[in-house]
């Protein structure tokens, strides 16, 4: 991708909050984004699915939470789920573009935290981009079964897009991260309403009439994902450049779980989290979500912190989560 000097841009930041854990990562990355970036020209928008057909129960947040979030700064967006739902919440993602201002937009995972200045990102946002914080989940390559090359390219067929140009050539074939493909923690594009219009249709593609490459494997809950790098790939996007290494670095981090957080993350992150949680009007709405009082309040995040070297972590991430269960320090 092509580097841009860093600039303040009038953006939209968006992120999923919903009623039970997201609610509370809302607040922890609104309060961040407040802290850290006081002069924020843009609009943080915390999307709400609304209740109907698709929710079992109502999946809107708790009203002391949303003027929680209001006096943080945030905008309350409402969205209705028209696809996906409580059958696949990671859908929300997809269908809540749609409800945004049509301008650029930045979309973060909730359980993402603002660590440093947004304006020394240097987004281009014609040129859309994602997170390559990633493992390589998916495809699953089966014995006797098609193998990185076929499914991919079976995918990239069924859209009419040319699948070479996404290769990366430094790594081997049938390597998993020869293929384009991104976590969904983050990604950026123009506009929501031309992303999010095709992102839907290539996910309900997808799912409802794979190729035959794809038989053995498993959609949920990789749909996203698998989706995500054939979007941005057709607006002409691709893996990030050198001007957007603050994403998933020193500007933003997504953490997934606290646990994971206090075990892996560098000081700052620790410092950000424990500074907004701390402040007495967060408090007294984030003392109710568990994990945050158990790592936070209670200093279970300390204790697990105490087990790792940061400079010498385990690769694979299920080592440093099996390290945490048998301590009793593994929470969601």
């Amino acid at each position: 991708m092509p580097d841009h000097p860093p600039q303040r841009q009038d953006h939209t930041i968006m992120a999923i909050g919903q009623k039970g854990r997201l609610q509370y990562e809302a607040v922890l990355l609104a309060a961040s984004l407040r802290l850290t970036n006081p002069d924020f020209a843009g609009q943080l928008c915390i999307c709400e699915p609304q209740p109907g057909p698709l929710w079992k129960q109502d999946p809107r947040m708790d009203e002391p939470v949303r003027e929680l979030l209001e006096h943080l700064g945030a905008v309350i967006t409402p969205f209705e789920s028209k696809v996906f739902g409580q059958s696949y919440p990671y859908g929300n993602k997809i269908e809540a573009l749609s409800a945004l201002p049509d301008k650029p937009f930045l979309f973060l995972d909730t359980d993402t935290l603002i660590i440093g200045d947004l304006g020394t990102v240097a987004f281009d946002f014609s040129t859309p981009s994602a997170s390559m914080r990633r493992e390589g989940t998916w495809p699953q390559i089966e014995l006797y079964g098609p193998g990185y090359g076929q499914i991919w390219k079976s995918l990239y067929d069924k859209f009419n897009l040319r699948f070479e140009p996404s290769l990366d050539l430094s790594q081997p074939d049938e390597y998993w991260q020869r293929y384009l493909y991104f976590n969904a923690g983050w990604f950026f594009h123009e506009s929501p309403k031309w992303f999010g219009s095709r992102f839907l249709t290539y996910a309900r593609a997808i799912l409802e009439s794979p190729p035959p490459e794809l038989v053995l494997q498993e959609m949920s809950p990789w749909l996203d994902q698998i989706a995500l790098p054939l979007v941005i790939h057709s607006f002409k996007g691709g893996r990030p450049g050198p001007g957007l290494a603050g994403l998933d670095g020193d500007v933003t981090c997504h953490y997934r779980t606290l646990p994971l957080l206090y075990a892996r993350e560098g000081d700052r992150v620790v410092e950000v989290l424990e500074t907004v949680a701390e402040d007495k009007t967060q408090r007294r709405i984030l003392r109710d979500y568990e994990p945050i009082k158990t790592m936070v309040y209670q200093n279970k995040g300390r204790k697990a912190r105490g087990l790792f070297d940061r400079d010498n972590l385990p690769r694979r991430e299920q080592v440093i989560r099996n390290t945490l269960k048998r301590n009793g320090l593994w929470l969601r």
